[in-house]
C-alpha cells in the first residue's frame, strides 16, 4: 500500500473511532411512558425501523448508547428474531408509575451489559432444550429420552435463588438435585403436562404428542432469549395435527410468553389444555381467576428445599378452569395456522422474592395487566 492509501485507511479508522466515541446528542427523543399506578421494571421494545427516526437517517451508527438527560445509561439489545435483520431495539427500563423517561441515542461504545437470559440445546443429556433468566430455569424433553424409564413428559422448572445463569454449569456437574447455594432441580414433572406445557384434549383425555425434534435458537440473551421447538405430527381422534412453539422469555421474568402454531386439516377448533401437575401432599393452594386468565398453584412445602408456585396465565379471558388426571387445567382452543399466545412459569419461594401464594396471585395479576397495557414508546 502506498503512502495516500495507507493516509486514507488511517483517516478513514479515526473519523470510525471518533464517531463511536462522540457523546454528543444525535436527532430526536425517545420517550418511554408508563400509564400504570404501579412501578415498572421490564424490556421496553420498539420496531427498529421506528427507531432510526431518532438518527433521521436509514442506518444507525455502528454503536450507539441510549442515555437520559442526566446521562445514566440503558443497556439495549438488538433482537433478530432469527433473521440477518435488527427487527427491535429491546431496551431495558425501570419506570415510576404514572411518569415517562426520555432517552437520546448518542455514538459511543455501549457498556458491555451481563448477559440475564440463555438457551441452548443439551445433547449430552437425552436431547434436553435448556433456558434460563435471571429468576429461574426450565427444560423441555428430547427424542433421547422417550422410552426411558426415566422418561417425563411436560415442562420442567429448575428452583433458582441466582441471578447468574446456571444451566451450563448444572449440566456440566449433574449435581442439580442438591442446593449447593444456587438452587437445584426438585421438581417432578412425570408424565404430565408439568409446569404449565400444553396438549390437544379430546374426550376427558389428554392428547400428548411425542418430545420435540427440532430445535432453533432466534435470539439468546443478553435481556431477551427467544426459541422455536418443533414436533412431528401425531393423531388427535380423526385429525392429524402438528405443532411449532416459540418460546420468549425475559430478563426479569418469572413467565415464559408461549406462542403456539398448530397445523391441522379442516375448520373448527382443536381444544387444548394447559396443565400443572397436583401434588398429593397436603398445604397447597389452588388459585383459580377466569375473568383474569390465571390458572395456579402453590404447591405444598417439599421440606428443606422450599416451595414453587406455578402458573398458567391467558392472554385474555380463560372459559374453564378444571382439575383432570391428577392436574389443574386452563382450557383453551387453537384454529390451525393462527398463532395462539400464552404463558406458564413458575417462582420459588427461597429466591426471596414471592413467598407466599397471595404474593404469587398479585405478580400474577400485575403481570397481566401489564401485558395489556405495555410501556408505550414515542418520538418527539
Amino acid at each position: 500500500m502506498d503512502k495516500k492509501n495507507k493516509w486514507l485507511a488511517f483517516v478513514i479508522m479515526m473519523v470510525g473511532l471518533l464517531s463511536c466515541n462522540n457523546k454528543d446528542k444525535v436527532g430526536k427523543q425517545l420517550v418511554i411512558a408508563n400509564t400504570l399506578a404501579v412501578d415498572r421494571e421490564e424490556l421496553a421494545s420498539i420496531p427498529y425501523r421506528e427507531f432510526l427516526r431518532v438518527y433521521n437517517t436509514h442506518s444507525a451508527p455502528k454503536c450507539f448508547k441510549l442515555v437520559d438527560d442526566k446521562g445514566k445509561e440503558y443497556a439495549y439489545q438488538l433482537e433478530k428474531k432469527g433473521s440477518d435483520s435488527i427487527v427491535n431495539v429491546l431496551i431495558w427500563i425501570a419506570i415510576p408509575a404514572n411518569s415517562e423517561v426520555r432517552l437520546h441515542a448518542v455514538s459511543g461504545e455501549p457498556t458491555a451489559i451481563t448477559a440475564k437470559t440463555f438457551a441452548r440445546y443439551v445433547p449430552e443429556r437425552y436431547d434436553d432444550f435448556a433456558w434460563e433468566n435471571d429468576r429461574i430455569a426450565f427444560r423441555m424433553y428430547g427424542k433421547a429420552l422417550e422410552g426411558r424409564p426415566d422418561d417425563a413428559q411436560g415442562l420442567d422448572i429448575w428452583a433458582k435463588r441466582t441471578e447468574k445463569l446456571v444451566v451450563d454449569e448444572w449440566y456440566k456437574t449433574g449435581d442439580y438435585h442438591k442446593d449447593h447455594g444456587d438452587g437445584l432441580d426438585y421438581y417432578s414433572v412425570g408424565m404430565t403436562l408439568g409446569a404449565g406445557d400444553i396438549a390437544p384434549y379430546a374426550a376427558d383425555k389428554i392428547i400428548y404428542s411425542k418430545h420435540y425434534r427440532k430445535h432453533e435458537v432466534l435470539d439468546n440473551g443478553p435481556l431477551r432469549t427467544t426459541f422455536r421447538l418443533s414436533y412431528e405430527p401425531w393423531q388427535v381422534n380423526d385429525r392429524v395435527v402438528s405443532l411449532t412453539k416459540t418460546i420468549t422469555l425475559d430478563a426479569g421474568s418469572q413467565l415464559n410468553r408461549v406462542e403456539l402454531l398448530y397445523h391441522f386439516e379442516g375448520r373448527g377448533k382443536l381444544p387444548l389444555v394447559a396443565g400443572i401437575v397436583l401434588r398429593q401432599e397436603e398445604g397447597g393452594k389452588i388459585i383459580k381467576n377466569l375473568s383474569k386468565g390465571i390458572a395456579a398453584y402453590w404447591e405444598p412445602p417439599h421440606g428443606e428445599d422450599g416451595t414453587l408456585g406455578i402458573a398458567v396465565l391467558g392472554q385474555t379471558d380463560l372459559p374453564e378452569i378444571t382439575e383432570n388426571e391428577g392436574q389443574l387445567l386452563a382450557h383453551f382452543s387453537a384454529i390451525a395456522d393462527q398463532p395462539l399466545v400464552y404463558y406458564n412459569g413458575g417462582a420459588w419461594d427461597k429466591a426471596g422474592k414471592i413467598h407466599n401464594a397471595n404474593e404469587w396471585e398479585q405478580y400474577l395479576t400485575s403481570y397481566k395487566e401489564k401485558v395489556n397495557n405495555p410501556l408505550s414508546i414515542s418520538i418527539k
